[in-house]
């Protein structure tokens, strides 16, 4: 549990209510289903039109990474490549074929299996590169859907201030409808601009951190497979490793 985003956007929900209540308001005049199903309906319409359904669905799947973000352990891979180097070095590389029915990361099972079939540095590097660049590009679409979204909100909340106003309005001659208009109207832009700055937008942030470690993750997984390649050192494989666990 990533516990740093639960307390954020508990302090940033808190701040707003707690602001309301010093200025003398009342939090349930912030709850108005009707400007909440034009925000969000309108935002969710708008990303989903943008989106093919494959993005879409992957961006909603990632959300979870915000709070139960991907373990990432530099050391136990270190550690896991170093001893790859150490039997490879030993016994050569078809030995490490043993290795490969264990390994569940579809990444890390197709590097091992180039290395064992003896495919040269350059190509390996080449392969692995390609993959790398083609899985951060999907998750970086996916994460752009929130990022979408955070674009789209404060938008989406000026048309229900104004749908709101637009039935002020129509009722000037009955002030018993006013209020609720004017309510419509106001609490539209502050979900609009609210969800936009206070969910959506950091949570693409969030998700595009995660994004970055993991792929620097499959960096540094490529350039210990390289090394071993090129029957480099444990030693120095290792060294060049915790590069990038600092």
């Amino acid at each position: 549990m990533d516990s740093i985003s639960l307390v954020g956007i508990t302090l940033a929900i808190a701040a707003i209510l707690v602001g309301q209540i010093l200025e003398g308001g009342h939090v349930s005049s912030l709850l108005q289903p009707t400007a909440f199903m034009i925000v969000i309906g309108g935002t969710l319409g708008a990303v989903m039109l943008q989106s093919s359904m494959k993005v879409f669905r992957l961006g909603m799947q990632m959300f979870r990474w915000v709070f139960v973000p991907p373990v990432l352990d530099h050391q136990a891979l270190i550690d896991q490549v170093v001893q790859w180097s150490h039997v490879a070095r030993k016994e050569g590389l078809l030995s490490l074929e043993n290795q490969i029915p264990s390994i569940e990361d579809p990444f890390i099972r197709k590097g091992l299996q180039l290395l064992v079939d003896g495919v040269e540095p350059e190509r390996l590097r080449e392969v692995l590169e390609v993959e790398i660049d083609t899985w951060e590009s999907q998750m970086k679409q996916g994460a752009r859907v929130w990022e979408a979204a955070g674009g789209y909100a404060p938008t989406i909340g000026i048309l229900g201030a104004v749908m709101g106003l637009i039935h002020v309005m129509e009722n000037l001659s009955d002030p018993s409808k006013l209020g609720a208009g004017i309510a419509v109207a106001f609490v539209a832009t502050i979900y609009g601009v609210g969800f936009a700055n206070l969910i959506f937008l950091p949570v693409a942030k969030k998700l595009l951190a995660v994004i970055g470690s993991l792929v620097s993750m499959r960096e540094m997984l490529l350039d210990g497979l390289v090394g071993i390649a090129n029957g480099d050192n444990p030693r120095i494989i290792e060294g060049r490793l915790q590069g990038y666990a600092s």
